[in-house]
C-alpha cells in the first residue's frame, strides 16, 4: 500500500508539473513558435509554404523518434517468457508471494517479512538448515514466541523457530533434571513434568516463551534469594554453523558454556537444554498496599524473609502494592482469610469511571462491543486508557483508580507455583527494564528504593503521562557473564525495574505518539538515572538508537559491563559468516568484518 502511494504521488506530480509544459508547447503564446495559432495561419496563405512542410516533417519525425524508442525499450525489457506479451498496467501492483511471511513481536512494536522461515521438526532437520545456510552464507537468525518487546529474534533476511522441536526427553526425579527440546514452551514444560512432582525454581510474568529464547536472553522471575533462568541450565546442546552439534556444561568447555547460556542466539541454535528443577509445590500469595515510607522501614525483611516478592508502584501516588509468595506451611496450611470486597466489588468504581469518562467524551459505545461487566481489570485499564492517553490528568484518574482497585484486592491466594507467579501484564505495549545491583541481602544497599523515588520524581517534574505499575523485581546474581545480573561474588542481588506505556488502540497516528512520549520516557531515565545506578537495560527490551552518536556510546557502555571481546570471539568460531545474527546484534556487538 505504501510503494502504491508513492507511486500515485509521483505521477500526480507528474502530471502537475509536465502536462502543463507539454500543453504550452502545442499551443504555446509565444507569436515566433512555429506551430503557434497565429503563425500557423498566416502560413497557410504565405509564399514559403515548402519551407512550413519541411518543419512539419522534421517535427513528425521526431514524433516518430520517440515513439519507435519506446516501444523498442518496452519489448526489450528482460521480462519473464510467460510475461512477454502481457499488456504494461501502470496501476497494477503484484500481490505478495505465499511463500512470503510476515512475523512481528506480540506488541505489535516490530515486524519483518521474510521468505526464509524455517520450523525444523528433528534435531537432524535442524542441522541441515544449519549446514546450509553456513554454506550460503544466507542468515537464519533463531526466533523464539516474538514475546520479546524488542523483537531481538527478528530478521527480513530469514528466521529459524523452533516450535515443532517441543518433546520433554528425559526426566531424572532422583536429581530433579529434565532435557528438553528448545521450542518447548514454558507453560508446556510445567504441565508434562508436573505428574513427575518437579516444576521450576522460577518463572517469568508470561509462560508463553519458548524455553530456548527465555534462556538466551537473560529472562527472571523475581525473589531475591533466587537466580535469573540462565542459572537453572546443567547442560546444552548447541548447533553450531562452524562446529556442527555441540555439548556444552559446566564440565564441558565452561568458559563457552557460561558466556552460551546468555548468549543472545548468536553463538548457535539451541537445541536442547537440561534444566535444574524443585519439587513442585504449592505457594500462598499475599497481596497488600503500602506506601513509600512503610517499606522503607520492612524493606531489608521482605526481601530476606519471602521466597518471591515484587512491588508495584503507583506513578502520581504513594502507593506501593506489595506481593509476595512463599510455600504453604506443612503445620499450619493456607491462611484463612475472608476479604474485604468480592471480585466484582473491587472493580466496580472502574467500570463506573470508564462509564463516566464515555459520557464525557460523547463516544457512544460500539453495538458489537464487549460487555465491560466480562472485562477483567487490566483489559478495563486498557479501555479507558484508550480514550487518552497522552493526556496527564486522564492517566492519573486511570492510575488513581488502579490503587483503589488493589486495596479493595487486598488478600491470599493459594495455588501450585507456575500458577500463582504469572502476572497479567495487560495488552500491547512498550516497556524499558533496567537491572542494577543493590548490595546484599545482609547488607541492602537501598539503591533500589532511591532508584524508583527518582522515577517518579523525573516523571512529576516532566509531567510524563506514565501509566501503572512500575513494576520491581529482585533476583539473586548469575554465573553467566552476558547476563545483566552476572556477578562473581555469589551474595550479591539485583533489582529489576520496568516502565511501561500501553499501545491500547489500533490508530496508527495515535500508536506512533504513544511511541514518541515512551522513547521521551525512557530517555529521561536513561540520561539522569542509568550511569548513576550502574543500571543496564534487559536483553529483550533493549532499543538500538538510531543516532551514531547514541549507538557508539551505548556499544562503549556495554563495553564496560560485559565481556564484548570474548563473545565476538566465540561468534568468530562458532558463526563466522554470522548467518545467526541480526541488525540489532550487529549493531549492539560490532566487528570489522560484518558481512
Amino acid at each position: 500500500m505504501l510503494r502504491a502511494l508513492t507511486l500515485r504521488r509521483s505521477l500526480q506530480s507528474l502530471h502537475h508539473n509536465h502536462l502543463k509544459p507539454l500543453i504550452s508547447t502545442a499551443i504555446p503564446k509565444n507569436p515566433l513558435n512555429p506551430l503557434s495559432p497565429a503563425r500557423a495561419c498566416s502560413s497557410l496563405s504565405s509564399p514559403s509554404a515548402s519551407s512550413s512542410a519541411s518543419e512539419l516533417r522534421k517535427y513528425l519525425g521526431y514524433t516518430a523518434l520517440v515513439l519507435f524508442s519506446a516501444a523498442a525499450t518496452y519489448y526489450s525489457f528482460p521480462f519473464p517468457e510467460n510475461a512477454k506479451h502481457k499488456k504494461a498496467q501502470i496501476f497494477r501492483y503484484a500481490p505478495l508471494p505465499e511463500e512470503l511471511h510476515t512475523v512481528s513481536n506480540w506488541s505489535g512494536t516490530h515486524e519483518v517479512q521474510t521468505r526464509v522461515f524455517h520450523q525444523p521438526e528433528t534435531l537432524e532437520e535442524l542441522e541441515k538448515v544449519v549446514k546450509d545456510a553456513h554454506e550460503k552464507k544466507t542468515r537464519i537468525r533463531p526466533v523464539g514466541s516474538g514475546l520479546s518487546p524488542n523483537g531481538i529474534g527478528l530478521s527480513r533476511a530469514g528466521m529459524v523457530n523452533l516450535a515443532l522441536m517441543d518433546k520433554v526427553l528425559e526426566v531424572d526425579k532422583e536429581k530433579k533434571r529434565v532435557r528438553v527440546q528448545a521450542g518447548i514452551r514454558v507453560q508446556e514444560l510445567v504441565d508434562g513434568i508436573k505428574e513427575h512432582g518437579l516444576t521450576l525454581q522460577n518463572f517469568a510474568s508470561i509462560r508463553e516463551q519458548q524455553i530456548g529464547g527465555i534462556l538466551q536472553v537473560g529472562a527472571h522471575g523475581t525473589g531475591a534469594k533466587l537466580p535469573p533462568m540462565d542459572e537453572q541450565v546443567i547442560s546444552m546442546k548447541l548447533v553450531t554453523p562452524a562446529k556442527g552439534t555441540i555439548e556444552i556444561s559446566k564440565e564441558k568447555d565452561p568458559e563457552l558454556f557460561y558466556l552460551a547460556r546468555c548468549g543472545l542466539g548468536g553463538l548457535g541454535v539451541v537445541a536442547e537444554v537440561t534444566i535444574q528443577c524443585v519439587e513442585r509445590q504449592e505457594l500462598v500469595e499475599h497481596t497488600s498496599v503500602s506506601n513509600m515510607e512503610e517499606i522503607k522501614k520492612n524493606h531489608k525483611k521482605l526481601l530476606s524473609e519471602n521466597k518471591h516478592v515484587k512491588y508495584l508502584y503507583i506513578p502520581y501516588s504513594d502507593t506501593v502494592v506489595v506481593v509476595t509468595c512463599n510455600p504453604v506451611s506443612k503445620w499450619k496450611g493456607p491462611p484463612k482469610f475472608k476479604p474485604k470486597y468480592g471480585s466484582d466489588e473491587a472493580i466496580q468504581h472502574v467500570r463506573d469511571l470508564y462509564k463516566e469518562c464515555l459520557q464525557k467524551c460523547s463516544v457512544v459505545p460500539v453495538k458489537n462491543d464487549v460487555d465491560i461487566n466480562e472485562l477483567s481489570f487490566t483489559e478495563l485499564r486498557d479501555k479507558l486508557l484508550a480514550l487518552d492517553p497522552l493526556d496527564k490528568d486522564h492517566v492519573v484518574k486511570v492510575n488513581q483508580a488502579e490503587a483503589e482497585f488493589w486495596r479493595k484486592s487486598e488478600g491470599y491466594r493459594v495455588g501450585w507455583s507456575d500458577e500463582i507467579l504469572g502476572f497479567d501484564c495487560g495488552g500491547q505495549q512498550w516497556v524499558s527494564e533496567t537491572c542494577f545491583p543493590v548490595g546484599t541481602l545482609s547488607k541492602p544497599s537501598l539503591k533500589d528504593l532511591e532508584y524508583i523515588e527518582d522515577v517518579k520524581q523525573l516523571i512529576e517534574k516532566n509531567e510524563v503521562p506514565a501509566p501503572a505499575p512500575i513494576e520491581q523485581r529482585w533476583t539473586a546474581c548469575t554465573k553467566s557473564p552476558m547476563s545483566p545480573a552476572s556477578s562473581t561474588k555469589d551474595d550479591d542481588i539485583f533489582s529489576w525495574v520496568g516502565i511501561i506505556m500501553y499501545l491500547p488502540t489500533t490508530d496508527a497516528r495515535q500508536r506512533k505518539e504513544i511511541t514518541e512520549e515512551f522513547f521521551h520516557y525512557r530517555r529521561l531515565t536513561q540520561v539522569q538515572l542509568w550511569d548513576k545506578y550502574s543500571a543496564y537495560e534487559h536483553w529483550a527490551k533493549i532499543e538500538v538508537p538510531k543516532d551514531k552518536e547514541e549507538l557508539a556510546s551505548l556499544q562503549a557502555r556495554l563495553r564496560k559491563r560485559f565481556p564484548v571481546d570474548a563473545y565476538n570471539k566465540a561468534r568468530k568460531e562458532l558463526d563466522p559468516s554470522r548467518i545467526l545474527s541480526n541488525n540489532k546484534l550487529e549493531k549492539l556487538f560490532p566487528l570489522s568484518d560484518t558481512i
